[in-house]
This record gives structure tokens, sequence and C-alpha cells, in this order.
């Protein structure tokens, strides 16, 4: 039995990848044959990566003995082979993007799969990219999965495409492409001045490099932070992602969510392994091997990225962007989070992180029902007698006639729900408080945990003055966004001027629902939620585990 789950690491690329040659040999006629394939490759795919989290955990201390396992794709010995990882906080990220792009992909059911072409192939592909991104263990790799991901997504952003599509689509693809140039031009020198690329190497091989190797290694470190830093939405790399992802499709922007955890996801794991090496506290040079200036810059680069998410926020007045604005102020405070270095602040932020994913996606989704809500608004009972009117040649503004209205090709009809906009202003408000971090949610409950381990680093620490900077940004942005939020909901839900009666269907409600239930679910039982995330953040702390248990896969087993 044991032989079966060290195969499973590999189980969340494979299954997607075959996932998507199978539905791309399926005619579009044939669209519950390809529905269900997909539909049983993102169950699958959510299964796995629950098995893979709970062997990363002491339930299961028979197979991975220390919570790391690793795997070597064709039995080569490190650092040589191809190796996938899986530790807590991989099952961690691979559950929550299953999770999402399940959601996602119910929502698409009602309308946004039959739009366009591929979606459910390209959906698939983004999932394996995302899931490779996640388990890979060395930088190449990285990189490979970072683009089979960034491929599918500009497939998903054009998907349905009209005239806004195209235009924001343009800039993500070129914004994207240029951060893969640099990723690849950084991961070349890495490889050229060091000889690895596997991530658990990486310390020993810099640690040993001459001064003038050093400088090079420093030149690839900043090349691969930027790369990173623009996937994540990192302020002034991020112009492009509020119009994005108010453009894309809903079910596309709530997939889309985690893409910039990816890059969170990258600086949080080179840091644990680098930064974290006590050969490496005290080596001079290189700023990604001196965490003082590593991190440091992740702190102001953080604050940067906060204060533009809140200008933005308080100037949207469209729902989507502001949404995208938010997305935009949760990397924001991760980056913040890093850049201090405080161990007590690494479980709240995990808990951030998951959270803000789940709110994100689930306010996406809303999103998309709120301005159909509003794209066809009913004619208001003043207006029942211009037909009339017109026919009998009355008084006709500046001599036009106006034709009758012409419906919209994308307006999907759907099975009427009692009260629906009393279910849209229930999970809007759920959503509002899950973003700003109000209470009882959890997200008041992550910022609350953040906000009280920064005073007590203010407490105790030298540098009081930054961690008293995070507490006021942290409650500066919940305000802002509380500010914007209640606006635009104020604007949807109070006033019928121009409101069309909504009718929804199960499929694109019951994701948003799932989404926010499952955060309320983190809230009941935050308190064992959040000691998972100690012990996640307490192995990424100590990575001698991982780096060990990476250097001794394969050898022909």
């Amino acid at each position: 039995m044991n032989a079966w789950f060290t195969h499973l690491p590999v189980v969340p690329i494979i299954v997607p990848l075959l996932a998507a040659a199978a539905i791309l040999f399926l005619t579009e006629r044939a669209r519950v044959l390809r529905v269900a394939v997909a539909a049983l490759s993102i169950i699958a795919q959510l299964a796995v990566a629950i098995v893979l989290l709970a062997l990363t955990t002491e339930a299961f201390p028979d197979i991975w003995s220390r919570g790391v396992g690793a795997y070597a794709i064709g039995g080569w010995p490190a650092p040589f082979a191809i190796v996938l990882v899986i530790d807590r906080l991989t099952g961690l990220m691979l559950v929550l993007n299953a999770v999402v792009t399940l959601a996602a992909f119910v929502n698409s059911l009602a309308f946004w799969d039959r739009a366009g072409p591929h979606f459910h192939a390209l959906l698939q592909l983004l999932a394996m990219g995302v899931n490779g991104a996640f388990l890979t263990g060395d930088l190449f790799n990285l990189f490979v999965f970072l683009e089979i991901l960034l491929a599918a997504s500009y497939g998903l952003l054009l998907h349905g495409s009209n005239s806004q599509r195209v235009r924001f689509g343009l800039h993500y693809i070129v914004v994207n492409l240029t951060g893969s140039l640099l990723l690849l031009i950084g991961v070349s020198l890495v490889y050229g001045v060091t000889g690895t690329l596997n991530m658990a190497d990486l310390p020993a091989r810099a640690a040993a490099l001459s001064v003038t190797d050093r400088t090079l290694f420093d030149v690839a470190a900043a090349i691969i932070g930027v790369a990173f830093l623009t996937k994540a939405g990192c302020w002034p790399l991020n112009f492009w992602l509020p119009g994005t992802y108010a453009a894309a499709s809903a079910p596309v922007a709530a997939v889309f969510a985690i893409l910039t955890k990816v890059g969170i996801y990258a600086l949080l794991r080179l840091g644990s392994l680098i930064g974290s090496a006590d050969a490496l506290l005290h080596h001079e040079g290189s700023a990604l091997l001196r965490p003082d200036l590593f991190r440091g810059g992740l702190y102001y680069l953080g604050f940067a990225t906060i204060g533009f998410g809140i200008v933005g926020t308080l100037a949207a007045q469209q729902l989507s962007r502001l949404v995208g604005y938010s997305v935009i102020v949760s990397s924001g405070l991760l980056l913040m989070v890093m850049g201090l270095d405080h161990p007590p602040l690494l479980a709240p932020a995990l808990f951030y992180l998951v959270g803000s994913v789940l709110a994100t996606g689930a306010f996406f989704m809303l999103t998309g029902m709120t301005e159909r809500a509003w794209r066809a608004p009913s004619r208001p009972a003043s207006a029942a007698a211009e037909p009339a009117l017109l026919s009998t040649g009355g008084y006709v503004p500046f001599g036009v006639r106006r034709g009758p209205p012409v419906p919209e090709p994308d307006a999907e009809v759907g099975v009427a729900i009692p009260a629906a906009m009393a279910f849209m202003g229930l999970m809007f408000a759920f959503c509002v408080l899950l973003v700003t971090g109000s209470p009882p949610l959890s997200g008041f409950i992550a910022k609350f945990a953040i906000i009280s381990a920064a005073i007590q680093a203010a407490q105790t620490e030298a540098w009081a003055p930054a961690a008293w900077v995070l507490v006021f940004v942290t409650l500066a942005a919940g305000l802002a966004s509380l500010i914007a939020l209640t606006r635009i909901g104020m604007r949807l839900f109070w006033s019928a001027i121009g409101r069309n009666t909504p009718r929804l269907r199960v499929l694109e409600a019951g994701p948003v629902a799932m989404l926010v239930l499952l955060c309320i679910g983190l809230t009941v039982a935050a308190g064992a939620v959040m000691r998972f995330f100690d012990s996640t953040a307490a192995s990424l702390r100590s990575p001698q585990i991982y780096i060990e248990t990476v250097l001794t896969t394969g050898g022909g087993r």
C-alpha cells in the first residue's frame, strides 16, 4: 500500500493533462461527455490533494515519517532528478487550487463553457500548471509549469471574447511574457553560477560561491525576484491586474484569484530554503543570501502595493475592478508579513491567504450575477406609453426614432430562484465581511491574529515602527475596502432604478455559497485550522527536513 502512496505526488499533474487531451478529442456536440471528463478530473484532483495533505500530518507516520515526501521522476538520484515535493504548504495549496477550480467549473456550466471552444481543456491545463508549480522542486520546471498555466490563462481570459477582453488580454499577455523571459534569464544565470537548479541543493551551492560568482548570483536573484513579484501582483508591476480580472468572465476571474498566490508561494518557498539556512545567515554579498536585505525589500514593496490597492479600491466604480484591487491588497499584506520575518506572523498569514482566495473567488462569481442584473434593465412604467407615442406620430427628440430593444445574444434564461436578490444580497454581505476582515468571519480572525502578532513584535523587537506600520495599513486597507464596498452595495441592492429582476441558476449560485460556507467553516474550526497553520509555518522555518528528504530521493528506487 505504501508503494501506491509514493506515486501520488505525480497524480495532480497527470490527471488534468490526460483529461485535457481526452476533451480535445471530443467534439462540441459531445458536451455531456466533455463535462463528465472534466468533472471527474477535478474531483480526482481534489481527492488526491486531500490525501496528500493528510499524508503530511502526524495521522500517517508510516508513509512520510517527517511530513515531507519526494517523488523522483524516472528514479534518478537528486539533485539531477526532476523532483516533485509534497509538504504541508504544498498540500494546502493543492487543496485550495482544487476547491477554487471546482467552484469555477460548476459556475461555468450555467453559460460560460458554451461561450467559446475549449473552455474545459484550458481549465484542465491551467489546473495542471498551478499544481505543477506547487509541486516542483527545481527552478526550471517551476518555469515550465508557470508557462503552462500562463498559456492556458491567455485562452481563458479571451474566452467569450469582446473588445474589452482583447484589450486587457493584450496587456496581460505582454506583461506575463516579459516576466517569463526574465524568469528564464534568471534561472539560466543561477544554473551557470551554481551548477544546480534543485531548490533543496541551491542553499549549499550558493554558500560556497566565490566573491565574483556571488555578484552574478545577485543579479540572477534580482531578476527572478522581479519575475515572481510580477506574478504576485506587486507594485509597480501590477497595473495590468484590476482591468484584466474585471474583463475576464466570472468563473475565469474566480480561478485567477489563486494565480497571484503562485508568485507568493514561490517567494515563500525560496525564502524559506535560502534565508533560513544557517550557512547563509551571515554570508555577505547577495541580497537573496542576506535575509535583512531580501525580506526588507519585500516589506517596503508590500507597503507600496497595499497603498496602491487602497487608492484603487476607493476610486473604483465597478465591483469587479474593486475585487481586483482587493487581490492586490491581499498580496501586499502577505509581502509585508514576509518582509518582517517574524515567526508568529507566518501562521496567521497562511490563514489569511486561504481565506482571501476563497473570498475573492466567491466575490468574482457573485460579480458576474450582479452585473447581469444591471446589464439589461427593465423599463420603468412611465416608458410604457412610448411605443404608442411613436406610432401616433408624436414628438420625437431630434427626429430620431428609437427602435425596439435588441436582446443581447449571450443573455441566458435560467430557472428563477425565489428571492434571488435576497440571496445575492446575503452573499454580498458575507463577501464584504470576508474581504474587509470584519467580524465575525474568517477574514477578521486572520487579520486579528496578524495584528496581535505585530503588536507583540512591536513590544519585543527592535524594529517596532515597522510592526506598527503593518498594524496601521492592515486596518486602513480593511476600512477602505469597507467604505468602497458599502458604497457599491448601496447602489446595487438599495437602488431599484435601472435594475433588472435577476434570474439565477443553481449552477452559478451554488459555487458562491460553497466558497462562503467554506470560509464560515474556517471560522468555526479556527482553533484547529490555526494549529495546522502553526505546524506548517514551523516546517517552513526549519527547512532542513525538506532539504534532506529531497537530496536523498531517487537512486533507482
